[in-house]
């Protein structure tokens, strides 16, 4: 888990439209079609558990024609779950989604950060974020594209 104080953050390069989303049709229906670009499989069940969660706030980012990621953000300032269509789309929404923890008047921002994820990782070292909690994940299939995903916990999607 990487951690900063709110302080050391600065604004997203603005490149990405961002907007809350809620439990609509078609607010999981894209939340769902990124995961399974992502992922390889769907997560709609999990959406609904965090959209309920008045702890949450879950964002939709789109550029261009169409979204290319999500992130939630916790009122602990915690980013994740995060994921996004393609490994340079995570540049700019990791970016976006500190950008949006800065803003919860958190002491801290945190994330879990897979470390075949060299965007986010870059990203967190130039916000001057370090490591905290260091984790292995063990599993006994292959699981997504780590690139384009940060989990919001170790051991859950």
């Amino acid at each position: 888990m990487f951690s900063a104080d709110v302080a050391a953050h600065r604004g997203s390069d603005g490149r990405l439209n961002v907007k809350q989303v809620g439990s609509s049709a078609a607010d999981i229906e894209a939340l769902g079609a990124i995961d399974l670009g992502a992922l390889g499989l769907s997560r709609e069940k999990h959406h609904r558990h965090l959209l309920s969660d008045p702890t949450m706030r879950g964002f939709l980012m789109s550029e261009g024609n169409g979204p290319i990621g999500y992130a939630y953000v916790a009122s602990t300032g915690h980013v994740g779950p995060l994921a996004v269509t393609r490994p340079d789309a995570m540049e700019p929404a990791f970016n976006a989604a500190l950008t949006v923890a800065s803003s919860v008047n958190s002491r801290q921002i945190s994330a879990f950060l897979p470390g075949s994820c060299d965007r986010a990782l870059g990203i967190a070292a130039e916000r001057g974020m370090r490591i905290t909690l260091p984790m292995l994940l063990v599993s006994n299939r292959e699981f997504g594209d780590w690139r384009c995903y940060l989990p919001r916990n170790p051991g859950f999607m």
